[in-house]
């Protein structure tokens, strides 16, 4: 029987170690999507770095490794370490489909984007000659059809209270430094409603009251969010999701997102200045709406977590000094912010390096806590201080307690705020340590 070894490689910390967690606090779908779509006759295991040791000795014929952010550095040291041992390597995800070429010198083969497709065409290929073409990619045009995930494998990690779930895929936006939109170029699709909740039922079934969708923006297809939600409602099941603040210019929506069990969306702020968002390509999104937007949301019931950015060409000293300004006043529950990275292969890293404003193209300094180019109105020295400065005054146990537990959301909704000063404990490990904080 072949078998194929899925790994998800964890990153490295300030202190050169490899991060490490008790638990998974947010699992991925791809590896118990994959393993769904594979013949019966391979066998499927599956290590998330994070939590699991990686085997070396492994008897698996092929190693699959994934490309989640810059853990795909790691990704190519356990790459380097298994073909050292004679076996085949495959990479696949976002990071490794921008930066395919490069990724090529340390594997034999890279899935490029969706894999419905190309998958399936790797296993024929190995199962025919063991040998495998050095790229495939084979972009799919609709969702319709997806397996059921295998969750089990899920099942046998420390995870935390959510399963993922997966809607759509992709989004109508074109923001020039975003690793999605350089894949799907301002496509976004959408799954079968029926398929959708087949999967949620199957999260249910398996004793979870809650799921994360995995959408890149859930608002993207209005009408079909809400026939979703107008399904999930019956289900009892709480939910949570990442999408645009436009959801709050739409009460209809909004209304039916909380009816329907949504309790924490996760938000691209990006900027406090319109400056910064024009030149990311996200002129739709006005600076002057972001607080009112934040309120409506919040005064939904719906917990907010945000993203922000530093060193647009818009950004100094005053502007990021002004940012923690702004996460005092919102009291955003779950913020986190990273330093402006010209993800490889988007729109923003050709601009810079037609313009030689790139300070290094060492891809692995792109990791969102180093200037990696020159900004327009601020030193990189400089916004580097800055961006551990505001992560610092962000993360005080004062303001933490700030925006959790005497948050006004508080007495409306007690154990939002508890999970949302869970959280913040959790990044304040991470900052401590000066690793920009995530959940893994």
């Amino acid at each position: 029987m072949p078998k194929i070894l899925f790994i998800q490689p964890t990153q490295y910390g300030a202190d050169h170690q490899l991060c490490k967690q008790k638990k998974i606090h947010l699992p991925g779908l791809v590896f118990p999507l994959l393993a769904a779509m594979t013949p019966p006759h391979w066998e499927v295991e599956v290590k998330i770095e994070v939590v699991d040791h990686i085997d070396f000795e492994t008897d698996a014929d092929i190693v699959g490794i994934g490309t989640m952010g810059y853990a795909i550095y790691r990704g190519i040291e356990i790459a380097g370490e298994f073909r050292r041992r004679g076996k085949t390597v495959v990479m696949g995800g976002y990071m490794a489909s921008l930066v395919a070429g490069k990724a090529l010198e340390y594997v034999d083969s890279v899935v490029i984007g969706d894999a419905e497709v190309s998958y399936p065409l790797m296993l024929q290929d190995f199962e025919k000659g063991r040998t495998l073409r050095r790229i495939y990619h084979h972009p799919v045009d609709h969702l319709n059809g997806l397996p059921l995930p295998r969750y089990e494998l899920l099942l046998e990690k420390p995870i935390g209270n959510m399963l993922p779930v997966q809607a759509g895929r992709g989004c109508t936006h074109s923001c020039s430094f975003c690793s999605i939109a350089s894949l799907y170029q301002g496509k976004y699709m959408t799954r079968p409603v029926e398929e959708v909740i087949r999967d949620i039922q199957r999260v249910k079934d398996l004793g979870f009251k809650r799921f994360y969708l995995l959408d890149d923006n859930i608002v993207s297809n209005p009408g079909y969010l809400k026939k979703l939600c107008e399904e999930i409602e019956p289900m009892k099941m709480k939910w949570a999701s990442q999408c645009t603040l436009l959801l709050a210019k739409n009460p209809d929506l909004l209304e039916k997102v909380v009816r329907a069990g949504g309790e924490m969306m996760s938000f691209g702020i990006e900027s406090i200045t319109q400056e910064g968002l024009n030149n990311l390509d996200k002129p739709w999104l006005h600076v002057n709406e972001h607080k009112e937007l934040i309120r409506t949301i919040s005064n939904a019931g719906i917990l907010v977590s945000s993203e922000m950015m530093l060193g647009t060409d818009s950004d100094t000293e005053d502007s990021i000094r002004a940012t923690w300004d702004f996460i005092r006043e919102t009291r955003i529950p779950i913020p986190r912010f990273y330093i402006l990275t010209p993800t490889p292969g988007s729109p923003l890293f050709h601009r810079l390096k037609a313009e030689n404003r790139l300070i290094t193209e060492d891809f692995q300094e792109y990791d969102g806590s180093k200037c990696v180019y020159q900004p327009a109105r601020i030193s990189p020295e400089k916004l580097s201080e800055m961006f551990w400065w505001l992560y610092n005054k962000v993360f005080t146990w004062k303001s933490i307690l700030a925006r959790t537990l005497l948050n006004r959301g508080f007495l409306k909704h007690p154990r939002l705020s508890i999970f949302a000063l869970a959280v913040n404990i959790h990044y304040r490990t991470y900052v401590r340590k000066k690793i920009p904080p995530n959940i893994f």
